[in-house]
């Protein structure tokens, strides 16, 4: 059974950094492309990051490049977000998806699984 689960969330001041972990089993994360999503209230899930099969090439979203980490350690099969210098902006739910194809990772639809998402709350 495939199962994408999420930790490293929690209530974190503005200016602080917080890394994310995607931990993945029932699937060999190596042959996969991975992404990070995320959703506040009453918004749409908006991509945040992706990266490849073998960790060496990563994509984030203009508005969060610069600040955002993406990364993946196949031999632990987990994958990890480092967020930096933290604002209000980034409170939402964080998700991990992975991908099986070539179809572009910041289209919600191109991913195959799902975790059930981590909160992130900055204070300010």
């Amino acid at each position: 059974q495939v199962q994408l689960v999420e930790s490293g969330g929690g209530l974190v001041q503005a200016g602080g950094s917080l890394r994310l972990s995607c931990a993945a089993s029932g699937l060999t994360l190596s042959r996969y492309r991975m992404g990070w999503f995320r959703q506040a209230p009453g918004k749409e899930r908006e991509f945040v990051a992706g990266i490849d099969w073998s960790g060496r090439s990563s994509e984030y979203a203009d508005s969060v490049k610069g600040r955002l980490i993406i990364s993946k350690d196949n031999a632990k099969n987990t994958m990890y977000l480092q967020i930096l210098s933290l604002n209000s902006d980034d409170t939402a739910v964080y998700y991990c998806g992975a991908s099986s194809s070539w179809a572009p990772l910041m289209n919600s639809q191109s991913y195959a699984y799902w975790g059930q998402g981590t909160q992130v709350t900055v204070s300010s």
